[in-house]
């Protein structure tokens, strides 16, 4: 088996993915799953609810970059899974999630070692997108590094509230 070793923007785009990663995993060290579940801010927000929602919001800006903007419909039949993926529901552990999450993030992580990052796809009509705007496959990576990283940041408050525990300082 070869392995090749990124350089370069991959290898920028695959370190700032891994610390974001590693901030957010890291908010949920320790935690019960009922800990995991608990709303210790005004928030309805949860740190197992912010993995789950980051690791299907990876999942789903992936497949933009493959299959394009039709995987970014948000019906009505759609509307109950998106809004379940902020949340930790009794049938999830999590431990599932957080192996989920690994997943997610392996297949996003060949993806960046492989696809064509000039690559292009319209992003879907939405009010809170310009219209005929596109986005390249190294803008859909950087998006979702700053997706991550802020929730990181939310999971952390939440964190520090449940029990003191931060991420950093």
């Amino acid at each position: 088996m070869t392995t090749t070793t990124l350089t370069g923007e991959r290898a920028d785009i695959l370190e700032a993915l891994g610390k974001a990663r590693y901030f957010l995993r890291h908010t949920a060290q320790g935690l019960t799953d009922e800990q995991a579940r608990t709303r210790s801010t005004v928030s309805e927000l949860t740190v197992g609810g912010l993995i789950k929602h980051v690791a299907g919001t990876e999942l789903q800006w992936r497949r933009f970059i493959v299959e394009g903007p039709g995987v970014m419909e948000l019906n009505e039949a759609k509307f109950q899974e998106w809004a379940d993926n902020f949340k930790l529901l009794e049938t999830d552990t999590l431990a599932d999630v957080l192996a989920r999450y690994a997943e997610v993030a392996a297949e996003t992580d060949a993806l960046v070692a492989s696809v064509d990052l000039d690559a292009t796809q319209p992003l879907p009509e939405a009010p809170w997108f310009e219209p005929g705007v596109r986005w390249s496959a190294r803008r859909v990576f950087a998006h979702i590094v700053a997706e991550t990283a802020q929730h990181a940041g939310h999971a952390d408050i939440i964190r520090e509230s449940i029990d003191g525990q931060k991420s950093m300082g």
